[in-house]
């Protein structure tokens, strides 16, 4: 973030990765919903963009066309414009977003200003990387499929719209590190405990199958080594259920630390557009570790 003056503040950021599904048009709109994300987690509003790609000889001109057009439609949805972008060659192709945004100074979230007390909600389930590593060996049905497509695709513009109206203290998008490693830099950051209760936690189901048939994605072996000795565990809960915690995510959605006076009307307004969003957990004094998953 870089203050522009006492109402303005530049938010500026950027991220970029391989295909994660076959149709081009789709992980164009996937991996710019990725991008945008982290403005919308910092409460700000995306403005501009700038296309990064790599592109090998093997590519079409038709494939590379259509990567840069679903780039496009995400873009154009959240508001903002591609004003340009720069393209290399590489092995693999890779595509993503610069993007800068604006917010007003004081109105700025981290992932590291929750407050004890606070409520956790997130806006969108869990199981996604999972869900695509079995997708590899043929193992998740169309209609599933389909659905997730659809997640990473969402914008988590209409969740930010929504939580900005409230006493929001913290806020982070849960993408590579996922649930826990999200949650661990909150609680490092703000020097306090994240509890979850496995229960309310949103995931798709079809995804504890997977992962206790062992199709994990080797990111969350490295969430889990991340955390290592800072996540407590209370109670019965399955292997298989720790790795969807581990899970790392695409375009995941929003975990926002509210006030608890304001939680439950901020829950009701996101359910009336962004259904799957919970209640999954809240925030107290710093405790033994970081965090206690229940």
């Amino acid at each position: 973030m870089y203050v522009i003056n006492d109402d303005l503040a530049l938010v500026q950021t950027v991220d970029f990765f391989p295909p994660i599904v076959d149709d081009p048009f789709l992980f164009g709109q996937i991996a710019a919903a990725n991008a945008l994300s982290d403005v919308y987690a910092m409460g700000g509003e995306p403005k501009l963009a700038m296309n990064v790609m790599c592109i090998n000889s093997r590519m079409g001109k038709e494939a590379v066309r259509e990567i840069l057009q679903g780039g496009y439609d995400k873009v154009y949805e959240a508001g903002a414009l591609i004003t340009g972008g720069h393209t290399i060659e590489d092995k693999e192709p890779k595509y993503g977003l610069s993007v800068t945004g604006f917010v007003h100074p004081q109105k700025l979230l981290r992932n590291s200003s929750a407050l004890e007390g606070d409520m956790l909600i997130l806006t969108k389930p869990l199981g996604v990387g999972i869900l695509m590593t079995a997708a590899q060996g043929d193992l998740v049905d169309a209609t599933l499929l389909k659905t997730i497509h659809g997640e990473m695709a969402q914008l988590n513009r209409t969740a930010r719209d929504v939580m900005v109206k409230y006493d929001v203290h913290g806020c982070t998008d849960v993408t590579g590190f996922a649930l826990l490693g999200h949650a661990f830099e909150m609680a490092r950051g703000s020097g306090l405990t994240i509890h979850f209760d496995v229960k309310a936690i949103p995931f798709h189901h079809e995804a504890l199958e997977m992962a206790s048939m062992g199709f994990v994605p080797a990111g969350a072996y490295r969430n889990r080594e991340y955390t290592a000795g800072c996540v407590a565990v209370q109670g019965d809960v399955s292997e298989a259920m720790m790795d969807i915690l581990y899970d790392p995510q695409t375009s995941g959605g929003l975990m926002i630390a509210v006030s608890e006076k304001d939680g439950p009307a901020l829950l009701r307004e996101l359910q009336s557009q962004v259904p799957c969003a919970e209640i999954v957990g809240y925030v107290t004094a710093k405790e033994e570790a970081d965090i206690i998953v229940t």
